[in-house]
């Protein structure tokens, strides 16, 4: 093994421990994968910064461009108005007409970007309809990634599979060149999750309190200058007497103290961090001893005009609970900088984490919550006037979970524009006339000169993570072909599996990408996975083919972690499910899955 590969190796696994442990956001990290390959000369510097060209990054960015536009001018929202008629089958067939349909759509759109428009519709039918959100939305998850798998346009994964495999020197895959593979894994899919669902959560009717339970609700407040808590010990006050409130952290003259003790006296200007259930908020924020919402700078100007009106509009406010998705302009940004700039005429409350290996209670609350940053997945509770609720659904890439008003129909011709632009997309990649990568581009570019899409309003918008994610992983893999890691693998493994039947490999290569889905993107999987496969079919003299394809669906069948797959991270945030839920189900799903695939990929040999 020489110096090289051992480099490639560290940083890899570097590279997994940062993916699994969340240590970084996904575009720190491909940043810093970069920079390392090309401080340490694995790679030339263009093949470090090659993944921004590559064929792969931009066909995924002109398809989140499309699903922006088809979004903006009413087809998704016409999709919606469709499935509301749904409701009247019963359960066990609605769920898997919704799967179905999902899976349908997730083939020619973006995974992503279906499973968030059924959140919202899945939402809206149990608000309505009553129907058990809990038993709906991660089977639609699950069917999402499985019709994404169909055909090659479904995922980035796809893409980035076939762009790597390209390189190597594999031949290029079809539109539906795998899609009868994807279509038996989609209706096998369907038929499991529809008789699993059984034991998914029973509940549909989580409401604000319910979610913001006492483990993941918290929020700062600030002792005013006339309250009654000041010069009165903690244990003194109701912020101590009340069970349903806890002081995680106490801040005084930028002094920090961590849990304080009962005995602390407390001043004016005190900053507590507290955790507490949505009722105790609300007397909270109607409280005159404390602020809740208010920053610094607002309680220093305009305080009594504020406190009067707030006095006048009490009972004309209500809370809204907001989910953060993938591109909304809000991720990245804290309370303190939301509270500055009151956005609909909302104010930020607080906050609830999406759960992850990292966010325990104790982290959290060492980082002042006003700079807790949000992410995909986060939900933000607001103040609001109740008559300016809708106005919520203007923020692009939020999720309201509360019963809403519709926003206005689109421009009729460019929806059916926007639908026929899509079409034809599919239509010239499906056919051959033009590859992807200028289909797509093609696309957006009908969109510009159709104006049923504005640039301007797309740039925040985009899920740049993604982007960012795919340019500092390709070069990490052209590091491992550079430097001879790859064959490096496929050799020891050809030496380990020697004289077992070629299923056996097949299998094997299809089960590690899975299980390294599981805590890894599955982008960076298929990056790092596709180049053993190929070494190892090159190394067995067999056609490469049936090695790809182990690679691009174990990567995309990251079922049984809540972390592998971004829709399922969606999902796990919402609060309905548990891991057991994801290691349970999507095992089972998964290993049905893994032995089914073995078997079918077998036979291209």
């Amino acid at each position: 093994m020489t110096t090289e590969i051992i480099l490639v190796f560290f940083i890899l696994f570097v590279t997994i421990l940062l993916f699994a442990f969340e240590v970084f956001s996904v575009d720190k990290i491909a940043m810093l994968i970069i920079a390392s390959l090309a401080l340490t000369g694995l790679v030339k510097p263009e093949e470090a910064i090659s993944g921004f060209s590559n064929t792969a990054t931009i066909t995924v960015l002109s398809l989140m461009i499309i699903a922006l536009a088809l979004e903006d001018n009413g087809v998704i929202a016409s999709l919606a108005r469709f499935l509301k008629n749904l409701h009247i089958l019963p359960l066990f067939l609605l769920l898997p007409v919704l799967m179905f349909i999902t899976g349908g759509i997730s083939a020619f759109i973006n995974t992503t970007a279906v499973v968030i428009v059924f959140i919202k519709i899945i939402s809206e039918l149990s608000k309505r309809f009553n129907l058990p959100q809990a038993k709906m939305l991660l089977p639609i998850s699950f069917a999402g990634i499985l019709g994404g798998s169909c055909t090659l346009l479904g995922t980035s994964t796809n893409l980035i599979v076939n762009s790597i495999a390209l390189d190597l020197g594999a031949e290029r895959f079809s539109f539906f060149e795998f899609s009868f593979f994807g279509a038996i894994f989609l209706v096998v899919g369907i038929v499991v999750i529809t008789i699993a669902s059984r034991w998914l959560p029973k509940d549909s009717k989580e409401n604000l309190r319910d979610a913001y339970d006492l483990e993941n609700y918290i929020t700062t407040v600030v002792i005013n200058n006339d309250s009654n808590l000041i010069d009165k010990k903690i244990e003194d006050t109701y912020l101590f007497t009340n069970p349903e409130i806890s002081i995680l952290k106490l801040t005084r003259n930028k002094q920090i103290t961590n849990a304080p003790g009962r005995y602390i006296t407390l001043k004016a200007k005190d900053k507590l961090v507290l955790m507490c259930d949505l009722e105790s908020l609300t007397r909270l924020n109607e409280a005159e001893d404390l602020s809740v919402h208010k920053t610094k700078e607002n309680t220093k100007n305009k305080e009594n005009e504020e406190e009067d009106e707030n006095s006048k509009k009490q009972e004309d406010l209500g809370f809204v609970e907001l989910l953060i998705l993938p591109g909304s302009v809000l991720i990245g940004k804290t309370l303190k900088q939301l509270r500055k700039q009151t956005f609909q005429n909302a104010l930020p409350i607080a906050i609830k984490k999406r759960r992850n290996i990292r966010n325990t209670k104790e982290r959290l609350v060492r980082k002042n919550i006003e700079q807790i940053t949000l992410k995909p997945g986060d939900r933000l509770l607001v103040e609001t006037p109740k008559n300016e609720i809708h106005h919520l659904d203007d923020i692009e890439n939020v999720a309201v979970l509360i019963e809403h008003d519709v926003k206005p129909t689109a421009n009729s011709t460019k929806r059916a524009i926007s639908f026929g632009i899509l079409l034809l997309v599919v239509g010239l990649a499906a056919s051959g006339v033009l590859n992807i990568l200028i289909s797509t581009i093609t696309g957006v570019g009908l969109l510009l000169l159709t104006r049923c899409l504005d640039l301007n309003d797309v740039y925040h918008r985009i899920n740049w993570q993604v982007i960012f994610l795919l340019a500092g992983m390709i070069p990490l893999g052209i590091a491992m072909n550079n430097t001879g890691a790859d064959k490096w693998i496929s050799d020891h493994l050809l030496s380990i599996l020697s004289g077992q039947s070629h299923i056996v490999v097949i299998g094997l290569i299809f089960l590690i990408a899975m299980l390294m889905s599981g805590f890894v993107s599955n982008n960076a999987t298929a990056i790092i996975m596709t180049p053993i496969a190929i070494a190892v079919a090159i190394g067995l003299d067999l056609s490469m083919k049936p090695f790809i394809l182990s690679v691009l669906f174990g990567a995309n069948f990251s079922f049984f972690t809540p972390m592998g797959y971004q829709t399922n991270t969606l999902i796990y945030g919402m609060g309905f499910y548990k891991f057991k839920h994801f290691f349970i189900i999507g095992g089972i799903l998964s290993i049905i899955l893994w032995v089914l695939g073995t078997f079918m990929l077998s036979t291209l040999l």
